[in-house]
Parts: structure tokens; C-alpha cells; sequence
């Protein structure tokens, strides 16, 4: 594998077309962020040795920057591809070719393509892999002789309106990326400017921001069983001492004195009531957990003892020992059991009961409505035409338990315009209980169908988070209601959705209940490098039977086949080395 810094390159950037989606506007010259996409491409290509632009000519670029114009214009990309080679003229270092309509390109994504073949030697190109699967062969790098080998393949003198996939050969690379949403239509556009207003941050600054932004929920009491999954709020104090007598901790004899005894004929069963009183110098049968009868100075153990006749006595060769549990051996009534904070797992519930506390003070547990958005969704049913199964709104109680979030809902939504206010307002009898927490699936990315983040604006809720860097889940929301609920928005795949969950979910869970800042495990990934991307990348991962942690990319986010078999997901850090440590987020069995 290559280490260091990426080869040396060329660039050829496209910014001619029609934009015939548009009216036939100048799309590159279309500003976001405060800047045109041309300039966010060619700052993109800020490292390359030689840049090309191939499109109309443009007076404002430095004098640097080679221009060109594929002929006849708008001859399509292939035809301009071969316009910036031919301007490129002669060398041998490879051609990063990539479209000006990508406004969030940067250079770390070029470079990380770079990277990727230098790191391939046998694969003549590596394209880019956006957040939905799908290969970008307008955003990748080639070697210098496959490209001109595959134009000379076409027929130079007959390039015009070629479809790309002609050109596209085989064996060639991919590298994983986030923020590489092309604009080919005007809610294209919209929708990048309303993705430039909230910038993606770091996973950790997201968590960061969720605990400071969400208030607690007020406290309540509860009975242990109807607390599991909250969280304590007050330290759990026992009500009275265990054991609340003294008990037999063995099979055997309860006896009075030093030995030898004589046998009664009384026996002491567990839950006996009867009194027996022991004189000194006697015994009585008795059993596991049985109330040691009055008088009793010890209880020997089955095996200790030999019987003869009626006397029972200790044998030579055994310990002296009293196998007595005293009351309050374990703890006293007002011992603290538990502090505040502490999550109300069946463990506390048990141990509550079994020091007779009635009641718990608690946080939670967190509730939830579950909202599974999108018009191609069918749950039950054959499906029709454009029609998708809802592979994952069925199961997603079940990960929301493993985050300690019960389900108090479910719905489906459509998309329409005004759904989501409706969503966002509902009313609530004076019978009814909100749930703590929406969780939207899909409606995340801001595309055209993509409602949620104007309707959050219309109804004046607080967006906590916008945008995540990593890859998937980077398009998450969190965002706080006016009424205090929260909104978490997970993409739509559901692989995206489900490492989305896991990621931040715990982070909301301990801000409404008050626990204590989650700590997600770490461990070495042995094969980290190969799978490290230009964002956070988010892979399953697998210990091995050596205890070495290995991952493995997802074959597509439209299922959940990567996690069968997985025992974690995987956060791989940028420039993350083999061996290198990633957060874990376990995948329960």
C-alpha cells in the first residue's frame, strides 16, 4: 500500500453544457456558500500541477488556468474530456476530471481520489461513491494513457453527445464521499443553499451540542418494574435490611452450643412460620433459606456432619464454620443501592425489590413516535410500480430499545407539503401523553420531497443539529420543539439509518434523562486504512477469534445485510492507519 502524500496530477474541469434543466443557465457561475461551484472546483483542484477549464470563456479567471472549448460546444462530456486533454498536451501524470457543479467539493476529496489509485495500481481510474451508492464518473482521476487510450477507443473524430458510460472502463477504483451532491435542477440549487446555512460538524461536537441544548425530563416516580429504562434521579436507598433475618445459607443443621447435639424432630422449611425454640445442645433439620430458629448458635452444613441415631455431631476433619446469613449481612436499611444517574436496568429493578423499595424517583424512560416518511413506502401488501417495502419502520422498535428508548407510536407519512407541520402540532388531550421524542425517518437531505428542515423553521423549533460529518448519516437532524419535544432525523437507507441511530441516539437519550455522557468503546482496526475516506466513514466491523477487530465497507445503505453476522459499527477516522483506534458502537446479538 502507498503511504504519504498523493502523486503529482492534472486537472480538467467541465463547466460548459446547456443546463437545459435550468433554462439554460451559466451553472457554474451559480453562487453557493458565498462563491461560485467553478470556484468551489477549482479550489478543489488548488494542488494540481496544470488546471483546464473546458467550457465558454471566462475573463475572471487567473491567467494560470488553461481554457478551452470543446467543439462544437456542447458536445457533451465526453467530447469536452477530450478538448482538456488535447489542452493539457503531453505528460504522464494522471488527470483528475471532474464536473463544476459539485458546491461542496473540497480538496481533501480530491486528494483522497488521488490517494486511491495511487494506492491501486492496476485500476486505470477511481471515481468517487456518493452517500446513496452510486459511482460519480464525473468527479474521479485517471491515468493519463487509460483515458487517452479510451477516447482513441471511441473514435476521436466522433465524441460528441457520447453517453459516459462508453468511455468508462473496467477494474477501475472507488473511494467513498460525503458532500458530493451535483445541482442539475433549480430545487437542486435550493437545496444546497439550504445545506450551506447548517454547516456539518464533528460527531463529538454534535453529541456536545445535543447535551447542551436538551432539558431533562421532570422526575417521577415509579414503581421498579414501570422504571426500567429511565434513569434515577435520587439515590436508590434500601428500605430494609437483606436479609431481614437470619437465614440458613445452606442444607444442613441449625444447633445450639459446641456439639455434639441432639437431632429434634422439628424441621425449618424456607417461608416456615412456626416458632421453634433450640435448647443448648440440640438440633434441627434445616433448609436453604429457612428462618434460623431462636436459641440456634450456628447452622453446619450437610457435609460437615454425621449422624448416629439421634446425635449429631461435627466431623473430625471438617472446618468450623457458621453457614448463618445474619440480618444485614448484605446491607442495612438506608444503604445507598444505587446512585443518581444510574440507568434503571432489570438489575436495579431487582435489587430494589429485594430491598423492599416501593417506589423509584426516575427521568425516563424516554418515549418515542416513530415516523417512517416517503410515498413509495408500502408496509404491508404486494407493491406497485415505484413502490418500495418498508424493510425497516417494522424493526425499528427494536433498535430504539437498545438505545433505552421505548416506542409509543408509529405512522406513516406522505410527502406532502404540509405534512410535517401537522406532524410537528399535533394536539394532545389532557389524556394523552406526548411522546419525549419524534424519530423521522427520512425527509433528511434537503432535496425536493425533502420537507422536514422548512417545516421545523415554520414551527420555530431549534435546530440543535444540522449536518454531521461522516458518512452515512451525515444529512441527521436534531432539533428542539418549542413544547420541548425532540426531532431526531435519520436518512432514509437503512443501513444509514440505523448507524445514524446508534451514533447519536444515546447522546439525546442522556441529555433528557440526566445520565451521565455516554463513552462509546475503542479498539484497533487492523485493516482501517483501506477503508478510511475523506469524512468519518461508518463500516461494520467484526472480532475475530485472535480478539483483532477487523471492518468491512458496505456493499449499499438500501439494506441492512452488512450488519447480519457484525458485532459492531465501526467509526473510521480520515488518514485512520491499519491498527489505527475507531470508536465501536456495539451491535447487540
Amino acid at each position: 500500500m502507498t503511504t504519504g502524500a498523493p502523486s503529482a496530477y492534472d486537472a480538467v474541469i467541465l463547466a460548459g453544457g446547456s443546463a437545459t434543466r435550468m433554462g439554460g443557465v451559466d451553472k457554474p457561475a451559480i453562487v453557493i456558500a458565498g462563491r461560485s461551484m467553478l470556484c468551489t472546483a477549482l479550489d478543489a483542484v488548488a494542488g494540481a500541477e496544470r488546471v483546464v477549464v473546458v467550457g465558454p470563456h471566462r475573463d475572471d479567471l487567473a491567467a494560470s488556468i488553461a481554457q478551452t472549448q470543446e467543439s462544437p460546444a456542447g458536445g457533451g462530456p465526453v467530447l469536452a474530456m477530450d478538448a482538456g486533454l488535447l489542452e493539457l498536451g503531453g505528460g504522464t501524470a494522471p488527470v483528475v476530471v471532474l464536473a463544476a457543479d459539485l458546491p461542496f467539493l473540497s480538496a481533501a476529496a480530491i486528494e483522497s481520489l488521488v490517494s486511491a489509485l495511487d494506492r491501486e495500481p492496476s485500476a486505470p481510474a477511481a471515481y468517487a461513491l456518493d452517500e446513496s451508492g452510486r459511482v460519480q464518473f464525473l468527479l474521479g482521476v485517471w491515468r493519463r494513457d487509460a483515458l487517452s487510450a479510451g477516447l482513441d477507443g471511441l473514435g476521436r473524430a466522433d465524441l460528441a453527445n457520447r453517453p459516459m458510460k462508453t468511455l468508462i472502463p473496467a477494474g477501475y477504483a472507488t473511494v467513498p464521499m460525503t458532500g458530493i451532491s451535483d445541482c442539475d435542477t433549480e430545487a437542486d440549487v435550493a437545496a444546497a443553499r439550504a445545506r450551506s446555512s447548517s454547516p456539518a460538524v464533528d460527531l463529538d461536537e454534535a453529541r456536545r451540542a445535543v447535551r447542551e441544548a436538551v432539558t431533562t425530563l421532570p422526575t417521577r416516580t415509579a414503581a421498579p418494574l414501570a422504571a426500567i429504562g429511565g434513569v434515577l434521579a435520587r439515590p436508590m436507598l434500601a428500605a430494609d435490611a437483606l436479609p431481614r433475618i437470619d437465614i440458613s445459607a445452606m442444607d444442613g443443621y441449625a444447633v445450639s452450643g459446641d456439639g455434639p447435639w441432639q437431632l429434634d424432630t422439628a424441621i425449618r422449611y424456607a417461608g416456615s412460620e412456626d416458632e421453634v425454640e433450640l435448647e443448648p445442645g440440640h438440633a434441627v433439620r434445616i433448609a436453604t433459606g429457612a428462618h434460623v430458629p431462636s436459641g440456634a448458635t450456628a447452622v453446619v452444613r450437610d457435609e460437615h456432619v454425621e449422624l448416629a441415631n439421634t446425635t449429631l455431631s461435627r466431623r473430625q476433619e471438617a472446618p468450623v464454620r457458621d453457614d448463618t446469613r445474619r440480618r444485614g449481612e448484605n446491607w442495612q436499611p438506608g444503604a445507598r443501592l444505587a446512585e443518581a444517574g444510574e440507568p434503571v436496568t432489570p438489575a436495579v429493578v431487582s435489587v430494589a425489590l429485594s430491598g423492599e423499595v416501593p417506589e423509584l424517583l426516575v427521568r425516563g424512560p424516554v418515549t418515542a413516535h416513530i415516523v417512517v416518511t416517503g410515498d413509495e413506502i408500502r408496509r404491508d401488501g404486494p407493491l406497485r410500480t415505484g413502490q418500495t417495502r418498508d424493510s425497516l419502520g417494522p424493526v425499528m422498535p427494536h433498535f430504539l430499545s437498545w438505545c433505552g428508548i421505548r416506542t409509543a407510536a408509529e405512522s406513516h407519512l406522505r410527502d406532502t407539503p404540509g405534512g410535517f407541520d401537522e406532524l410537528l402540532a399535533q394536539p394532545v388531550s389532557e389524556t394523552d401523553t406526548r411522546p419525549d421524542l419524534i424519530v423521522i425517518v427520512g425527509a433528511t437531505g434537503g432535496g425536493a420531497a425533502d420537507h422536514l428542515r422548512m417545516a421545523l423553521t415554520r414551527c420555530g423549533a431549534r435546530l440543535v443539529v444540522g449536518r454531521v460529518r461522516c458518512r452515512p448519516g451525515g444529512s441527521q437532524v436534531v432539533a428542539v420543539l418549542p413544547d420541548g419535544r425532540i426531532v431526531l432525523g435519520l436518512p432514509g437507507n437503512p443501513f444509514a439509518a440505523v448507524a445514524t441511530l446508534l451514533m447519536t441516539a444515546p447522546a439525546v437519550v442522556a441529555a433528557l434523562t440526566g445520565a451521565p455522557a455516554p463513552t462509546p468503546p475503542r479498539a484497533p482496526i487492523e485493516n482501517a486504512a483501506e477503508l478510511a475516506s475523506d469524512a468519518p466513514r461508518v463500516v461494520t466491523a467484526t472480532r475475530r477469534s485472535d480478539g483483532r477487530w477487523y471492518a468491512a465497507a458496505p456493499v449499499g445503505t438500501a439494506h441492512l445485510a452488512a450488519l447480519i453476522g457484525a458485532d459492531a459499527l465501526a467509526i473510521i477516522e480520515p488518514a485512520t492507519p491499519d491498527g489505527g483506534s475507531a470508536e465501536l458502537l456495539p451491535l447487540p446479538r
